[in-house]
């Protein structure tokens, strides 16, 4: 009995070190690496101004919706804090394909794709050819899917 409760125990610290955070009931939850850093690190804003993923400084940062976000210079930075919006990824930064089917998933900052002029990222390349074959479709599902998907 005692050795059940003991795993029941570890398995509920790693399920709520794992759970994604919210920061506010009005704020969206924003997928974040073990660090805390949003998209592992990546510079939000260099997908739309340098066409690529660029990490971004430890000692250039913003901490906006709950998570820390990261960028490469401080031009960078100063964009997103005037309009976080515009170059946060959708759905949080979670897999986009994952959100259309109703579930969410991790991402990989090099699977992502700008679609009138907002920042998709997919679980990784794979599952970005599959988000990819029907986009308007999938991002009609993920609009729909991602108010509730994380209750």
């Amino acid at each position: 009995m005692r050795s059940l409760i003991g795993r029941f125990l570890a398995a509920f610290v790693v399920a709520a070190a794992l759970a994604p955070t919210h920061a506010g009931a009005s704020e969206a939850p924003v997928y974040q690496s073990f660090l805390g850093t949003a998209i592992d690190g990546t510079d939000p804003v260099a997908y739309f101004t340098e066409g690529r993923p660029v990490e971004g400084s430890s000692d250039i940062t913003h901490d906006w919706n709950g998570a820390t976000w990261r960028f490469s210079s401080t031009e960078n930075r100063d964009l997103f804090a005037a309009n976080p919006e515009q170059y946060a990824p959708q759905y949080g930064g979670y897999c986009a394909y994952a959100v259309a089917q109703g579930y969410t998933a991790s991402t990989d900052p090099e699977a992502w794709r700008i679609v009138d002029g907002k920042l998709y990222l997919n679980y990784n390349k794979d599952v970005q050819t599959r988000w990819e074959a029907d986009i308007p479709g999938h991002i009609a599902s993920g609009d729909r899917n991602w108010p509730t998907v994380l209750n």
